[in-house]
């Protein structure tokens, strides 16, 4: 049997901010489901913002005590089964009890507490895996800490590990003067973290790592480039040989328009009649006009640059001067939510902008929505053009890591699922856009992209296969139970 545990600060249904926690929600499901042999587990932080529901549910296992440099911390330990795998939560309400996942000032001793735990906690549960798997820099003293300081242990020795970086922009970056008396790192090994005088706990991850992986094979190319590293292109070139991307997918049970109970109708690419209804009520519930034959863009998304609010701001007026409607939810940078919310007020009839998180609602506009609008300076992956698929939203993308590997413009031989564009310009998203607004037009083939589009397979099927093959090259399972 094959035993592989994940390591991450979040994952759904308990607590998320993003992707991340799509992904471990998702994909160790998805292994389990691709290889009944794989025992796939996650351990992450109890935080408080997880609902009584689950905490309800929710075992105690035990008490104990987790030292971190010259600490000595209270940590309990609870778990949880869902759907068919073991999530166990890691408590200590001085770390977690936040309110919130991130963004405190003591992040860094709060995850490598976390990091700690998971790897001192492995034989207390009697479980040491084949493969410990990390993601992210929240979860990179993992590796340093199994690499480095545990591999003489018994049970230790023959784990291997895996590092996943979702986004390179967020690498755990400390002042060297914490390195004992936070991390616990001797300084003997202070070089491994060490990068531009500061602690880099992504670095470390990297050069410690059996594998390293990101989440699309284009991404893996464009972070060994300065301009996608934030740095980083010197170390990941040194290690390219470990280096790959694999393409993240979707949950295509939460995500089914068929079934989803928060749609005011289901429908399917075989019976789409209900994504009409949704599309209507949507707009009456904003109090925008219904008007048939007039395709709605949508853009859910952070509103900051490097998701394209700049060149959306650009070619803003030029899209909306169109016989369209427009529809935008998120929040972000001061400049882009204001930006946003006077064009709102400059065509009232046209365009609606709501500035929140709000995932229910999320689900109703890509529903409604016949366009989707990602023009992503850089996408690791992105889940929000392959959802918007699922509903029936043909997207329109700049083509950069994920969104190249995961859509392919429609001029292209034999047809593609979706409209890109490649130059960064707000003149080049308007004519992809207008592209697909023409296209709507032709109702005849414009029906049948989006029948292709909901078709199109972003299941985590072909993912968890080359996750697991992966494993595979990498570890012999260990002796050890």
């Amino acid at each position: 049997m094959k035993r592989i545990l994940f390591v991450a600060s979040e994952a759904l249904p308990f607590a998320a901010s993003g992707g991340l926690g799509d992904v471990i929600g998702s994909l160790p499901a998805a292994m389990r489901e691709s290889d009944p042999d794989c025992d796939v587990r996650v351990i992450m932080p109890l935080y408080d913002t997880i609902s009584d529901g689950y905490r309800s549910k929710m075992k105690k296992l035990f008490d104990t005590r987790i030292s971190l440099a010259w600490r000595e911390q209270y940590c309990g330990l609870f778990s949880i089964v869902e759907n068919g795998v073991t999530f166990y939560f890691v408590d200590n309400e001085y770390y977690f009890r936040r309110g919130r996942l991130y963004g405190e000032y003591d992040d860094g001793e709060r995850f490598a507490f976390f990091c700690k735990a998971a790897v001192d906690l492995l034989p207390l549960i009697g479980f040491f895996p084949d493969i410990v798997h990390a993601h992210d820099w929240q979860a990179a003293l993992t590796v340093i800490y199994l690499k480095r300081m545990y591999g003489w242990k018994a049970g230790y020795s023959g784990i291997k590990t895996v590092f996943t970086i979702h986004n390179i922009q967020y690498q755990g970056v400390f002042g060297m003067n914490i390195l004992g008396d936070v991390f616990g790192i001797p300084e003997s090994q202070r070089k491994i973290v060490e990068f531009s005088g500061d602690i880099n706990l992504m670095k470390g991850a990297i050069i410690c790592a059996d594998a390293v992986t990101t989440v699309s094979p284009t991404y893996a190319k464009e972070i060994l480039s300065p301009q996608y590293s934030h740095g980083l292109h010197s170390v990941l070139e040194l290690y390219k040989g470990k280096l790959s991307g694999i393409l993240n997918g979707i949950d295509r049970v939460y995500y089914n328009p068929s079934r989803d109970r928060e749609l005011p109708a289901n429908y399917s690419y075989r019976a789409p009649a209900g994504k009409k209804i949704c599309k209507d009520t949507l707009l009456e519930m904003l109090g925008l006009p219904v008007r048939d034959g007039v395709p709605l863009l949508a853009m859910i998304s952070r509103l900051v640059s490097h998701k394209g609010m700049d060149i959306v701001r650009e070619a803003a007026y030029d899209i909306v001067g169109g016989d369209v409607q427009l529809v935008v939810l998120g929040k972000g940078d001061a400049e882009y939510e204001r930006f946003f919310g006077e064009l709102a007020e400059r065509f009232p009839a046209k365009v609606r902008t709501l500035i929140k998180y709000d995932k229910s609602l999320s689900k109703r506009i890509y529903a409604a929505a016949d366009i989707f609008i990602m023009p992503s300076l850089s996408e690791p992956c992105g889940l929000a053009q392959m959802i918007a698929s699922r509903y029936g939203a043909v997207p329109v993308v700049r083509e950069t890591g994920g969104l190249y590997d995961s859509i392919r413009d429609y001029g292209w031989p034999g047809g593609g699922n979706g409209f890109t564009f490649a130059p960064y310009s707000g003149r080049e998203l308007c004519r992809a856009v207008e592209r697909a607004t023409a296209l709507y037009s032709d109702s005849e083939r414009w029906n049948a992209l989006v029948g292709k589009v909901m078709r199109y397979d972003f299941s985590w099927k072909k993912s968890a296969k080359l996750y697991i093959q992966m494993y595979e090259r990498l570890n012999t399972p260990n002796e050890q139970s």
